[in-house]
């Protein structure tokens, strides 16, 4: 199992969501996610963002470059500062 899958189906668990209902949220399949988990199938970019957004953790967290769960809500802070400067 890749980190990403194993991380996938952790955080799904730990939201207390079932396959299918995470499915609905990203508008695939309950087999797509399966595949997901099971290192069968890899989500496209789009898929992977909408992922970290609904399971409240960084892409990077979620690919494994990171094991800061919580680094998603560090890195939105550090972009509104960097558009607060450009103003």
């Amino acid at each position: 199992m890749s980190i990403f899958s194993e991380r996938l189906k952790f955080l799904r668990k730990e939201k207390k969501l079932t396959q299918t209902e995470l499915a609905k949220m990203l508008n695939t399949t309950q087999g797509t996610v399966g595949k997901w988990e099971n290192n069968k199938l890899e989500p496209n970019f789009k898929k992977l963002i909408l992922l970290a957004k609904y399971l409240d953790v960084s892409t990077d967290y979620l690919l494994g470059v990171t094991n800061i769960k919580g680094e998603r809500s560090i890195m939105f802070s550090f972009f509104k500062r960097d558009k607060e400067k450009e103003v």
